[in-house]
């Protein structure tokens, strides 16, 4: 009897054994033949108009390369950015949070002793620490000494200028306010411009580089082109190349740009599992005439936050996974990116509270709840708010260009007058995108929803419109 219960038990073992290394083996085989995590490409561009691409409606200069990157992907017709300014857009696109909420505004220049707060956590840090090599090209503008560079901010490394590059002696009108522009390399000042005509072509050979050097892990680049902002320089091989002028010339080297990129990817057998992204800080710059974009007909431009200045082209690429050829009408904002990235990469949300939220269902194909966005400009000024397809704008003061002006095309601006709007409107957005017909008398329903929201984003972020204090507020990052 008790032989017979030593054998059951040793093939009881045995058997376990067998079992457990099997699982093992299970396991190890589904670890190895999991996918490598989606490669992520982010190009962000500089006071680019709703309507500078073709697939947008621009006709005076081609851009193929990125009308190739929306019909390979999915395209926004309503995608937002809350802040119509560089710095606070910049930080809302890298922490998926409104910037006013993390005390950025404006645009930082090179007396700015403020940056993002090292303790908020950026698209860089969220993916690096899930294993993504991480790398910025381009433009950071959100605070240039050191313990506020894109290396302290998660980036492995970094190649490009601390701030806007029309930051620099040559300003039309701040002439020897600016110090020589600095070209840094993680955080060492590397040059200083006096010439930005190799600016594009430069940074789209350092992304290059990264890509190559990254391609055996999953990477994240941060393509953050100076352009389309003035100053407008361009290589010779774009010089006199679109029907517009420089402008037109300064938009095609930007699609050749992407499409170095693409050619790239492909090149390394990285395209099937790559996203790429590509969307703008804010609308052009209207002042500048013929040096700035185009917004395809919507109201306004850079510095206000009717659509002219928040709404922008939004590109998403990411093959057999985003549908081609997709258009989505729903409302999206630069906020979602980060969420976005979060739950396709399996990395986790950041501790600190975020705005946005992830809208891959709706770049699958699939429908999502409507969200309330906010548009804010100046400090903290809660200027307009956004529910499907509905906006209403709250009284302000904005800045337009007088009617009858006559438009420089030589890259000195025109001078813009104020304006006020004295009373809240509503737009249905669907039907009325350049916001010309006020339907507050005849919605009140939706004017009580839309106000509504307004009151819970006011108690939350505060509204210097209307006095309000925020609750929950977080201080940017300070040197002194």
């Amino acid at each position: 009897m008790r032989f017979q219960s030593t054998r059951y038990l040793f093939s009881s073992l045995i058997l376990l054994i067998f079992f457990t290394s099997c699982e093992a083996n299970k396991e190890e085989k589904v670890t190895e033949e999991s996918p490598r995590k989606p490669n992520i490409v982010l190009i962000f561009a500089d006071d680019m108009g709703y309507g500078d691409l073709g697939v947008y409606g621009a006709t005076e200069w081609k851009t193929p390369n990125l009308d190739q990157l929306a019909a390979d992907g999915v395209r926004f017709t309503n995608f937002y950015v809350p802040h119509a300014v560089c710095s606070a857009s910049r930080a809302a696109l890298l922490t998926g949070t409104y910037a006013n909420r993390l005390e950025i505004f404006g645009a930082l220049d090179h007396t700015a002793t403020h940056g993002l707060n090292p303790e908020e956590t950026t698209i860089a840090e969220m993916l690096k620490a899930n294993g993504y090599a991480t790398g910025m090209v381009g433009k950071w503008h959100l605070g240039h000494l050191a313990p506020f560079l894109p290396t302290e901010q998660g980036f492995d490394s970094y190649y490009g200028l601390p701030y806007s590059n029309d930051m620099w002696p040559h300003h039309p009108e701040a002439k020897d306010y600016y110090p020589p522009l600095p070209l840094y390399r993680n955080t060492a000042v590397i040059d200083t411009l006096d010439d930005q005509s190799m600016l594009t072509t430069n940074y789209t050979e350092e992304a290059l580089a990264f890509i190559e050097k990254s391609k055996d892990k999953p990477f994240f680049l941060y393509l953050a082109h100076s352009m389309t902002h003035v100053p407008l320089f361009v290589s010779d091989k774009f010089k006199g190349k679109s029907q517009q002028g420089l402008y037109g010339d300064v938009m095609m080297e930007v699609d050749w740009s992407v499409g170095e990129v693409r050619k790239k990817l492909k090149e390394l057998g990285l395209a099937e599992n790559t996203i790429i992204i590509f969307t703008s800080d804010n609308g052009p710059w209207l002042s500048y005439g013929g040096h700035a974009g185009l917004t395809g007909g919507l109201k306004e431009g850079k510095g206000t936050s009717w659509d002219g200045g928040i709404r922008e082209p939004g590109i998403f690429v990411w093959p057999g996974h985003f549908p081609s050829g997709q258009v989505i009408n729903e409302a999206a904002m630069t906020i979602d990116i980060l969420p976005t990235l979060a739950e396709i990469s399996g990395a986790a949300l950041p501790a600190l509270k975020i705005d946005g939220r992830s809208i891959r269902p709706l770049l699958e194909g699939k429908e999502m709840e409507d969200k309330a966005y906010y548009a804010y400009y100046n400090k903290n000024e809660l200027q307009a708010v956004i529910y499907g397809s509905w906006k209403l704008v709250f009284p302000h003061t904005y800045r337009t260009i007088p009617e009858g002006t006559e438009m420089r095309n030589d890259g000195i601006p025109v001078k813009y007058k104020m304006a006020n709007l004295e009373k809240a409107q509503l737009f249905d957005l669907s039907k009325d995108p350049n916001e010309n017909t006020d339907l507050s008398e005849n919605n009140p329903e939706i004017l009580t929803k839309l106000n509504q929201l307004a009151d819970e984003a006011r108690a939350d972020l505060g509204d210097a419109l209307t006095e309000s204090e925020g609750t929950a507020l977080r201080k940017h990052g300070r040197m002194d």
